[in-house]
């Protein structure tokens, strides 16, 4: 080997031992990727909530029975801009809110008409709940969310880490109500390592789980093979 390769390979590997030494645990990242939007919504929060209610997105209909006035009554259907447009009161936005929270804005809407309006919403088409895994697994796409799951076992469901996956470093996006996405790094080589998943994240519908390539697997083109096992030690990765 020239001094110029040994030299190449020393750097190499000072390198990875640098990112090695990252802290290995579950950690935020300090800002959410929006950072326009950062400071008006914790990721923190956001990113452990359990049992969100379901958001209603463009394309999503549903029944609107008023009972004590089925003339209002109507199926509903959010358009492409977020509206609505409901009979005697025209165009609301409603894109984002959960049932309860579409409830109180169509309660608002027709009570300038109706006195104390009594309301059911039945939730009719909707986008069914999906997951996103990309990165250095085996099987990227788009995934159904068919019941609770977490990172661990969304990579899992993806057909699990390729040999150039950083374990160490996935990244979980989840959209932010505010525009955007919010993150967060996970250290799932250290929660396998430890036989514990309590910091496991849940994912929920719309998240995106990526997994980074590691350090090694970029350079490894411009090393001599005969020479990596002689500088590289276990629990580089």
């Amino acid at each position: 080997m020239t001094l110029f390769e040994t030299n190449f390979v020393r750097c190499a590997c000072l390198s990875l031992v640098v990112l090695a030494s990252w802290p290995n645990s579950v950690c935020a990242l300090e800002e959410p990727t929006n950072t326009a939007q950062s400071g008006q919504h914790d990721p923190n929060t956001s990113l452990h909530e359990r049992y969100p209610r379901y958001k209603l997105r463009k394309g999503d209909s549903f029944d609107l029975d008023l009972e004590f006035s089925p003339e209002f009554n109507q199926a509903v259907v959010v358009q492409p801009d977020g509206y609505i447009t409901l009979k005697g009161v025209g165009s609301v936005h409603v894109e984002g809110e959960t049932i309860p929270e579409l409830t109180e804005t169509i309660k608002s809407a027709y009570g300038k008409t109706l006195h104390d309006p009594v309301i059911a919403i039945s939730l009719k088409d909707f986008e069914k709940p999906y997951f996103i895994a990309t990165g250095q697994v085996e099987k990227p796409g788009k995934y159904d969310l068919r019941s609770d799951l977490t990172v661990t076992e969304a990579v899992a469901i993806a057909g699990g880490f390729t040999e150039k996956s950083k374990h160490s470093q996935v990244v979980l996006f989840r959209p932010s109500p505010s525009g955007g996405y919010e993150a967060k790094l996970i250290n799932i080589k250290k929660l396998l390592n430890s036989r514990n998943l309590s910091e496991d994240l849940e994912v929920q519908p719309g998240d995106l789980v990526y997994v980074p390539q590691n350090a090694i697997s970029k350079i490894r083109p411009y090393l001599p093979s005969s020479s990596m096992s002689g500088f590289l030690g276990p629990g580089v990765f």
